[in-house]
């Protein structure tokens, strides 16, 4: 019996009036959650990255050609402040991996730009990352994966997220 069922169980015998199967998935979900953060962090650490370096690479890499988006877009598709984005974009052009160019459509806005080495990097972490995700869900059929991923879709769609 995992720790989450447990509680459950715990919670049955103290209060039978309370309905608290609610907890078998946000607990689970929440403790795999937790295990899986610094899972894929060490990756992303192995090629020199940060999350949010990784994200902002990988967001701009899977744009395509010119790998190329304006720090508002990179706002909406991390799903972060724009402080945040900000602060990544200093550090990854810092360190030759991004770059900002005025825009072509307005020369007065900001284009962040993935650089060839910028491309190099997120192609390799990229690759690793999803070897590392393969790893940790080894413990699922495909079926199961698949399942699980069309449920967590369905949550994450009632929730707005």
């Amino acid at each position: 019996m995992d720790h989450v069922a447990h509680v459950v169980e715990q919670w049955h015998t103290e209060r039978p009036d309370l309905d608290v199967s609610p907890l078998l998935v946000i607990g689970r979900v929440h403790r795999v959650a937790n295990a899986l953060t610094p899972e894929l962090v060490a990756v992303y650490a192995q090629h020199g990255l940060g999350e949010g370096d990784f994200d902002v690479l990988a967001t701009l890499r899977r744009q395509g050609e010119p790998f190329a988006l304006t720090p508002g877009d990179l706002v909406e598709r991390t799903l972060v402040t724009s402080g945040a984005v900000s602060k990544r974009v200093d550090r990854l052009e810092a360190r030759g991996l991004v770059k900002r160019r005025a825009s072509p459509s307005d020369g007065r806005s900001r284009t962040v730009v993935l650089t060839a080495a910028g491309r190099r990097v997120i192609d390799e972490a990229m690759g690793a990352h999803v070897a590392n995700e393969a790893r940790l869900l080894e413990g699922l059929t495909a079926a199961e994966r698949k399942t699980l991923g069309t449920l967590l879709g369905r949550l994450a769609e009632s929730l707005g997220v």
